[in-house]
């Protein structure tokens, strides 16, 4: 079980987040939806404290951590159970595919680095990119970095996987080979809270849809009926913006 509680967070004079409450069952698909600004991309930070919430708590399984009181054992113990993955990717330019997704092995679970090198090797070859274990990031395309970065998330085998609008900075072509790589992992039970524009995901892959707005939970519910049949003005107009009514 995971589980955000009233989870605030202000900057300067504006409440980004404002009192957000959300359970995620273990395998559930979540997406997040709604404008720029409206703190999507916030709540995903919070919850493994890349951004500290102002108030609240969040749980993830056997530990919670309050976000006034907390100790850095406490984060660095919510922190291994979560993997991120950035949208501008976030690799080590200076290492290579293998030894970017091999690093948070050794780092935070404190594998030896030979095991955590053939490790890596098969999260490549997993993902699709087994002859690419020697390459650089400079050297790859937007869409095989991207997924080298969702490799690297994969490999702490995390109890929730975060995705920042993964697709946001790939050109065109590079969006399909995320997606689909995402495809397979919502199909293996992995745990995901996803923020993304991409509305086809979410129908195809989410269980439940969650869409925000001035930093709150407006509206929420199975795909079918957030896109079919959404109840709330603000929900309306944004798919009418984003070309789904």
């Amino acid at each position: 079980m995971i589980k955000l509680t009233n989870i605030h967070k202000r900057f300067g004079d504006s409440e980004v987040l404002n009192g957000i409450d959300l359970e995620i069952n273990q395998g559930e698909i979540i997406v997040i939806i709604g404008s720029s600004g409206t703190g999507k991309s916030t709540l995903l930070r919070t919850v493994n404290f890349l951004e500290q919430a102002d108030k609240g708590e969040i749980t993830i399984g056997d530990i919670s951590v309050d976000a006034e009181k907390y100790s850095k054992p406490e984060i660095l113990k919510l922190r291994r159970k979560t993997g991120f993955v950035f949208q501008n990717y976030a690799l080590f330019a200076h290492m290579t595919a293998k030894q970017n997704i091999a690093e948070g092995l050794i780092t935070v679970h404190g594998w030896k680095k030979a095991l955590a090198l053939t490790h890596a090797q098969k999260i490549l070859d997993e993902i699709g990119l087994g002859d690419k274990g020697d390459s650089y990031p400079a050297s790859l395309s937007g869409g095989q970095q991207q997924r080298v970065s969702i490799g690297r998330a994969m490999a702490l085998q995390p109890e929730l996987l975060l995705f920042d609008e993964p697709t946001s900075a790939l050109d065109p072509e590079w969006v399909g080979e995320v997606l689909q790589l995402m495809k397979e992992l919502a199909n293996k039970d992995q745990t995901m809270l996803v923020v993304t524009h991409e509305m086809q995901f979410a129908r195809e892959v989410a269980d439940r849809v969650i869409f925000m707005a001035e930093g709150h939970i407006v509206e929420q519910g199975i795909p079918q009926g957030i896109f079919n049949h959404p109840q709330d003005p603000r929900l309306k107009k944004f798919l009418r913006q984003v070309g789904e009514k």
